[in-house]
């Protein structure tokens, strides 16, 4: 029996690893452990329950304002101490998170195996997105076993000198969760219920640490003015907890009739609204790659993308941060129904929902 710890720490990291861990759960040969290191407390423990996923170990390393040495170090000493006493055949993380690096680097140091679910992303900009660029260079060097989630990112490792041996082409992860989720029901709670559903909704969500600042103001100013396009639009921008997103969004949105500043979303729910959008603005990259799956445009907020594949194909479009930009091809989809129904029939490029089982058996025939 082969001893297996999945460990994670943020929404994203157990959205994408919880249908793997259930996968690997229907095996005999596999003896499956969780720790989480709580990098993102309350999100992260609303998508466990939504998968029915049990800790067994919980670092809980979060604190508020932690700097990214802070919450590094803490995670390498406390997975280390797991790893010591655990010694696991294999230790599988997802992504690019500090806890992703942390773990790798535990993984090195105690010579366990180490497997990277989505593995080959690259924007080729070491700072964007900061830090997780380098997070996810550096891990697929350390890996034993890189899960490539499409064919791009088989190449980029390739390019880097990763032995074609330790890269499987699997699909995403994320696809195999989407489906999971879009079969349970959603009760419409407070938050949804201040959406009006009559009206086109665009969904917007901006988080991410390299648009602090200037970027996330250039985004909320466009979003303001896109609200002023028609009477039949509602913009429902959930807001991330991160104080830099809170304050920025609050200041420029608030007292906007048409612009619902929502409180986080749970997995079930988000789901529920992207089905629900007529476009989606963001610059996540679990979304990028959810919403062709559910057949919704794309406008990525960010300058350069490690998901190419979904701009390549059609089903989204690379608008950047600057307020013009953004104006402009939201009102192009709005107003043009042809493009719209264009990207919207594109077929998602990440995947087919089985990419846990190949993942799976990766790590049973490896």
């Amino acid at each position: 029996m082969k001893k297996i710890f999945f460990v994670f720490g943020t929404r994203p990291e157990a959205i994408k690893l919880a249908p793997v861990i259930i996968e690997a759960k229907k095996h005999k040969e596999f003896l499956t452990k969780v720790v989480i290191t709580a990098q993102h407390r309350e999100m992260l423990d609303e998508v466990l329950r939504v998968f029915r996923v049990k800790p067994d170990f919980d670092l809980n390393v979060m604190k508020p304002n932690q700097t990214l040495s802070e919450v590094t170090s803490r995670i390498l000493i406390g997975v280390e101490n797991i790893l010591k006493k655990e010694k696991p055949d294999w230790v599988v993380v997802q992504g690019d998170t500090t806890t992703v690096l942390a773990t790798a680097l535990a993984c090195y140091y105690q010579k366990n195996s180490l497997a990277h679910v989505e593995a080959g992303l690259r924007s080729f900009d070491k700072y964007q997105p900061f830090p997780e660029e380098i997070n996810r260079r550096l891990v697929s060097h350390i890996a034993d076993i890189n899960f490539a989630p499409t064919k791009g990112a088989a190449e980029n490792l390739l390019k880097e000198g990763i032995d074609k041996k330790k890269i499987l082409i699997t699909g995403n992860t994320v696809i195999d969760a989407l489906l999971m989720a879009v079969g349970k029901k959603v009760r419409l709670n407070k938050e949804l219920k201040k959406v009006d559903f009559k009206k086109r909704i665009i969904l917007v969500t901006a988080h991410r640490r390299e648009n602090f600042g200037t970027p996330l103001e250039n985004i909320c100013n466009a979003i303001k003015e896109i609200s002023k396009l028609s009477d039949n639009l509602e913009i429902v921008y959930p807001l991330h907890l991160n104080p830099n997103v809170q304050e920025t969004a609050k200041r420029v949105l608030s007292n906007t009739s048409n612009i619902k500043l929502l409180q986080p979303l749970d997995y079930l729910t988000f789901c529920y609204l992207m089905k629900k959008s007529y476009l989606i603005l963001t610059d996540s990259g679990g979304i990028q790659e959810e919403a062709p799956s559910l057949h919704k445009p794309v406008l990525i907020l960010r300058n350069v993308t490690e998901r190419p594949e979904v701009v390549q194909v059609g089903a989204a479009i690379l608008v950047g941060t600057k307020k013009e930009n953004i104006i402009k091809e939201t009102s192009s989809l709005l107003e043009d129904k042809q493009k719209y129904q264009q990207m919207s029939s594109i077929p998602s490029p990440f995947g087919d929902g089985k990419a846990s089982c190949r993942i799976v058996g990766g790590l049973m025939n490896y």
